[in-house]
């Protein structure tokens, strides 16, 4: 490995201690904003939904960790790291980000403001990064009674959200896009508490329970848990790989509405949903 990357390594990993000093689980990441640990299960024949209870390495989000120890033994396992994940949603801060994105064509920095106009809320100064995109990640904290799903332009065109089962590329962090700072002035804050009206927008409105039929059983919901768990990157592969498994075991039909409720928690839209599900049928020879 070249001393560059070496040097990234070393800088990533105090980055991310420093972050750990504040509360805040991190995780090691690749140049490519991924996780920097392949999964253990990688190459397993039918893999199941796993969280860490393996006690392997290698879980993505789920190996996040605020302990200095763990995360030298997570940066020690993944030495071609040069970034750092933090997770979102987690205690004492559960964290919400919003990332404006500059890259879609959309002025998203517009599009917040006169969300804020309309809905009666300013955003507090916190903590904002800036990407090597010239985009901003903004740092809010939420109350920890309420889980705030990932989304993609669901709040406004060029605005993601990351919550619970997601990450923010942390300061410091370098991609092969770039480095991520933390804009003057920000650093030193804290993530400001999320106004109560932009909370609102953050949440998924109320959808008909689809409740699991019996036929489905205990193998329907740990399917339903496998799309449940993906994060950025993984959620179509996810979808589609359960959806598959759904169909070849005879309760494709059945876990349609439940998969798809599941995809649009991680992020997905309604209609990338139902179309990787649909193309899983498809594929296992069934009708849509």
């Amino acid at each position: 490995m070249a001393t560059t990357d070496r040097q990234a390594t070393t800088l990533a990993l105090a980055h991310a201690l420093s972050a750990a000093e504040r509360g805040l689980a991190v995780l090691p990441l690749s140049r490519s904003k991924l996780p920097a640990l392949r999964s253990p299960h990688h190459d397993d024949p039918a893999p199941s939904p796993c969280h860490g209870a393996c006690g392997r390495l290698g879980h993505g989000v789920y190996d996040a960790s605020s302990d200095p120890d763990r995360i030298r033994e997570l940066f020690a396992a993944a030495p071609r790291a040069t970034g750092y994940g933090i997770a979102c949603g987690l205690p004492p801060h559960h964290l919400i980000g919003l990332d404006l994105d500059v890259k879609t064509g959309t002025d998203s920095s517009a599009a917040l403001r006169e969300l804020a106009l309309r809905h009666l809320f300013t955003i507090p100064p916190t903590v904002v990064v800036v990407t090597p995109s010239g985009g901003r990640h903004l740092w809010l904290s939420g109350p920890p009674e309420v889980v705030v799903p990932n989304s993609a332009g669901r709040l406004a065109p060029g605005i993601d959200i990351r919550g619970a089962g997601g990450y923010l590329v942390g300061p410091g962090s370098r991609t092969a896009q770039g480095v991520y700072a933390a804009a003057p002035g920000t650093a030193h804050l804290a993530p400001a508490p999320c106004p109560r009206s932009l909370l609102r927008l953050l949440l998924p409105p109320p959808r008909a329970h689809h409740p699991l039929p019996a036929s489905a059983g205990g193998h329907g919901q740990g399917l339903v848990q496998f799309v449940l768990a993906a994060h950025e990157g993984q959620r179509n592969t996810r979808l589609f790989w359960a959806a598959c498994r759904a169909y070849e075991d005879g309760i494709g039909p059945a876990l349609v509405d439940p998969l798809a409720d599941a995809a649009r928690a991680t992020g997905l839209s309604e209609r990338e949903a139902r179309a990787t599900i649909a193309s899983a049928a498809r594929m296992t020879g069934h009708r849509p």
